[in-house]
């Protein structure tokens, strides 16, 4: 079971039928009768001290323009939160608020990269990365991650090899979506000589950073002046908080003329985010600390709970538990269920995001979503077991199982 908290009980009473009535993409875009455990949003209830906050901005009729810079302790507060959770010291000057993480992934491929020339990217990796560097104009380079028994690590040599005089900026998921890795100090230090190598920009998405369980986030930009200085950071508390629908998400450049750029860029084609938005961000990162650590907990229970059933009732469908997020990255492969994945797992009552969709590599993988509720889960395993099951009924001599592993 979940570990005793203040709110595993509202987390556990989520229901099926409740959850369906939400007027959410992530309810909606299925049929009734498949489960949807895709789309990163989480199923729990927001916590409260965001909850006031809102209706307190709305109690006093505060849904005017915000300051062009953010609503007064905006900026303080991301800057606290990264010099306290991960020792990087940055100023407010630093910070550039933006409404989402998306379009900061196209302010940062136009402003480090020109027309048709190349942005790296590492797949199997979150979609957006491809689509804003090729909707932006740019030529998107891969450098895909290595695996060894669900294991992934970033290809250095391979990214040496693959550079070329077109090439200018490369895009970092860390931690990474979909495998969940959490980039030790060590990768990212030999990622940093590459980038210094050959005067590449960075774009580091760092959503996830605050949804990490053993593992240490460690910031690219806090590698070393000289990274600082070529990195925009992408960062903010949409995933954290599950606040998915407000749209709101920083940069944050120690290089004030690539900071200029971005702002210059985004003009007012991408304006800043609403003021509930920033009411919430305020309230979150100054406040809400109780409750994200209660909802950690939850979600390693969930992981904890989804690989131990997996590996003992279907150990055809491999899991390396991720060191970050809520996703898990499934191994299907052994299913054999060729290019006709989300299909069948359609077929089976479950919504995932089908791994082809993560680019290179993620043939044959799909993302589970386990941030709902236990006795949900519960019902997306089952269905999970059943698939399998039916798998090695139809090809038995398929059933040579790779464990499901949990390592932490």
């Amino acid at each position: 079971m979940p570990p005793a908290n203040t709110h595993a009980a509202s987390f556990d009473a989520l229901s099926e039928a409740t959850l369906r009535a939400r007027p959410c993409a992530k309810w909606r875009h299925y049929p009734d009768d498949v489960l949807p455990l895709w789309v990163a949003d989480m199923d729990f209830p927001v916590a409260p001290e965001i909850k006031r906050a809102i209706v307190d901005q709305l109690d006093r009729d505060l849904l005017g323009y915000g300051p062009k810079s953010g609503m007064p302790d905006l900026r303080e507060s991301v800057v606290h939160r990264l010099a306290e959770r991960y020792d990087w010291h940055v100023t407010v000057d630093d910070v550039h608020p933006l409404p989402g993480i998306i379009p900061g992934l196209y302010l940062g491929a136009m402003v480090t990269a020109g027309p048709g020339e190349e942005i790296v990217i590492q797949p199997p990796v979150y979609p957006p990365f491809a689509t804003t560097i090729a909707q932006s104009g740019r030529t998107v380079l891969e450098n895909p991650m290595v695996e060894m028994d669900g294991h992934y690590t970033l290809d250095i040599e391979g990214l040496r090899g693959a550079i070329t005089p077109a090439t200018r900026a490369l895009l970092l998921c860390n931690p990474q979506n979909p495998t969940g890795r959490v980039f030790e100090r060590s990768e990212l230090e030999a990622l940093a000589e590459v980038v210094l190598e050959h005067r590449l920009w960075v774009v580091s998405d760092e959503l996830h950073a605050d949804l990490t369980y053993d593992a240490a986030h460690v910031p690219f930009a806090s590698i070393g002046d000289e990274v600082a200085a070529r990195t925009i950071t992408l960062y903010g508390p949409t995933k954290t908080f599950n606040v998915a629908g407000l749209k709101i998400g920083f940069a944050v450049a120690q290089n004030p003329a690539l900071l200029e750029r971005l702002r210059t860029t985004a003009g007012y084609l991408v304006p800043g985010p609403t003021t509930p938005s920033q009411v919430a961000t305020v309230a979150a990162y100054r406040h809400a600390g109780g409750w994200l650590e209660e909802t950690r907990a939850y979600l390693r229970a969930n992981r904890d709970h989804l690989a131990a059933r997996l590996r003992a009732e279907a150990p055809e469908i491999a899991l390396r538990a991720p060191e970050a997020t809520y996703l898990a990255w499934l191994d299907l492969r052994r299913l054999d269920l060729g290019d006709a994945v989300d299909e069948a797992l359609q077929a089976a009552g479950l919504g995932l995001n089908a791994g082809a969709t993560f680019g290179t590599g993620g043939a044959g993988y799909a993302r589970l979503n386990f941030a709902t509720s236990r006795a949900i889960l519960d019902a997306a395993i089952d269905r999970l077991v059943s698939l399998a099951a039916d798998r090695r009924a139809a090809t038995p001599r398929a059933a040579a199982p790779r464990a499901a592993t949990l390592r932490t």
